[in-house]
């Protein structure tokens, strides 16, 4: 199960770093002139949301894995590594699919309006490739759904919240078009390394 925390941490990591989880709230922030209270407010918010969005639908894709792991260990132990890789390659292949963020325009809504908006959108917005390893997670149990759940909620939320509030500096310090623009391409290779890896090395 090693394996699996390890590209836990790495995959959660790629897409808390994507500009479209974190940009928008950032133009927001400096467009509507938010002190920082409400720029952390927005980001906690915000990013609570889309990881409790993502996580219940991971929860679900995981008692899937589980029964499936319970009813045919034999099954599960070549067919889940397979999932994985083949939702990797299907990633890769469309790697090349790039949208730039825009500015978002809310300049007749309140703080409140905004925010509540956006929690919406963001909590009907799980990441899918996240809930790829929810269905490898829960071969391993409960204990498995909770070490994906637990590491995506924490570097999510972090991740967001710390991007949003460094905002412009953070934008102009690093070049986030290269991992925008291979968002896909990453993140198939990622779940590819950890079909192979599960599949061979048993951690």
């Amino acid at each position: 199960m090693l394996q699996l925390i390890f590209f836990s941490i790495i995959l959660s990591s790629v897409h808390a770093l994507i500009p479209h989880h974190w940009l928008s709230l950032a133009l927001l922030s400096k467009s509507e002139k938010w002190t920082k209270k409400q720029t952390l407010k927005s980001s906690l918010l915000v990013s609570f949301a889309h990881s409790i969005g993502t996580i219940l639908l991971g929860v679900l894709i995981g008692l899937i894995g589980m029964e499936a792991a319970t009813k045919m260990s034999e099954f599960t132990s070549w067919f889940a590594p397979l999932l994985l890789i083949l939702f990797g390659i299907i990633y890769f292949s469309f790697g090349h699919e790039h949208h730039h963020e825009k500015k978002a325009k809310f300049k007749t809504h309140s703080f409140e309006k905004i925010m509540f908006s956006m929690a919406i959108t963001m909590f009907f917005s799980p990441c899918l490739e996240i809930e790829t390893l929810f269905f490898q997670a829960g071969t391993y149990g409960w204990k498995g759904i909770l070490f994906v759940s637990l590491i995506y909620f924490t570097i999510t939320i972090v991740g967001i919240t710390i991007l949003t509030l460094s905002g412009k500096k953070t934008i102009e310090k690093f070049n986030f078009h290269f991992l925008e623009h291979n968002e896909k391409k990453i993140t198939g290779l990622i779940l590819i390394l950890l079909g192979i890896t599960t599949y061979f090395i048993e951690i």
